[in-house]
């Protein structure tokens, strides 16, 4: 009894020293893992190809160089946008169009946005990026590492001013939850989307998600999980990638 009572000690040492290891974890190590986990090395040389809502997307990332793609018909018009490291052009019928820089801006980070939720972690290790471990923090009596994440103004796109946190899972680190403020044209607010419907396909994870709002407006962004675990966020709308098909490159 008396060595089995030292064992069953010695592995609780044991486990306690091994949470203290992961809670040792920096944000720029928990989301690396993350990232791998999701896949990693596919995500900077694939096309991706999806649809989302009435419009058709394709993300070619190759050795650093990327083309974001979006294609939809308004009325009787084709409509064809192209994001890349160095411009951002619309096509309607095959004709390029000249915009004003504020349409540029506009139409870049609407295409920008779907195609950097598709395939979340993967650009949060960009250079833009800023990142701040919070702690831990229970969902769903799951435990969640719970980051904040920030940009810079060189680097940081159009909306570089919005603010995200993420939770991801403490044992596989994948992320589960995200929360973000905004503040555009039609106004400021904030979301909490709830991963579901996970996936792999050729080796990269998609998710879909529970889109949800705040009802009460005195509630801060770093209080939404603990919201969501109170059921005190209405679903506003759900996001819903399809028909996903992903060709890795350089094989």
């Amino acid at each position: 009894m008396k060595y089995l009572c030292l064992v069953l000690f010695g592995l609780m040492l044991f486990n306690c020293k091994e949470e203290k290891a992961e809670i040792k974890l920096s944000a720029d190590e928990i989301v690396t893992k993350s990232i791998e986990k999701s896949g990693g090395e596919a995500f900077d040389n694939s096309v991706i190809r999806f649809d989302f809502r009435d419009k058709f997307y394709v993300a070619r990332r190759d050795k650093g160089q990327y083309s974001l793609i979006r294609m939809f018909k308004d009325g009787n018009d084709s409509v064809f946008d192209l994001l890349t490291n160095n411009n951002f052009d619309r096509f309607i019928n095959d004709s390029r169009v000249i915009l004003e820089d504020s349409m540029k801006s506009k139409f870049s980070a609407s295409v920008n946005s779907v195609h950097y939720f598709s395939v979340l972690p993967y650009g949060l290790n960009a250079e833009a990026v800023n990142k701040t471990l919070l702690g831990i923090e229970k969902i769903k009596n799951k435990d969640y590492y719970k980051i904040k994440v920030t940009f810079n103004p060189d680097g940081g796109g159009e909306d570089y001013e919005d603010v995200f946190v993420y939770w991801f899972d403490c044992k596989n680190f994948k992320v589960d939850y995200l929360a973000y403020s905004y503040n555009e044209e039609d106004g400021v607010g904030m979301r909490f989307r709830e991963a579901y419907n996970e996936r792999y396909v050729e080796e990269i994870r998609f998710v879909d998600y529970n889109n949800y709002q705040a009802e009460d407006n005195k509630l801060e962004l770093f209080d939404l999980g603990k919201a969501f675990e109170e059921k005190k966020l209405k679903l506003l709308s759900k996001i819903e990638l399809k028909n996903i098909q992903v060709e890795l490159l350089n094989q």
